[in-house]
């Protein structure tokens, strides 16, 4: 009995390492972060894939007038 115990506690342990992860933000999360941290105007938001993470592409119009693009993990919420 006890191996199979050990046996099911090794099986629930390799399919949750093997789920995908949930994202920690989302694409309005991620543009509100961005626009906080700028004091800009965010113009767009897409998703992509960079270095095998999801991540968001946040242009913004600065306060100054420059047109820039802010990375952020879609993951971890860090901006990059």
């Amino acid at each position: 009995m006890p191996r199979l115990s050990i046996l099911r506690t090794l099986l629930i342990a390799a399919l949750l390492a093997a789920a995908p992860l949930a994202h920690a933000i989302d694409r309005d999360q991620a543009a509100a972060q961005v626009q906080k941290q700028t004091g800009g105007r965010v113009l767009s938001v897409d998703s992509a894939d960079r270095d095998g993470r999801k991540v968001f592409r946040v242009k913004v119009l600065t306060r100054s007038g420059d047109v820039r693009i802010v990375i952020v993990d879609a993951q971890t919420g860090r901006v990059r």
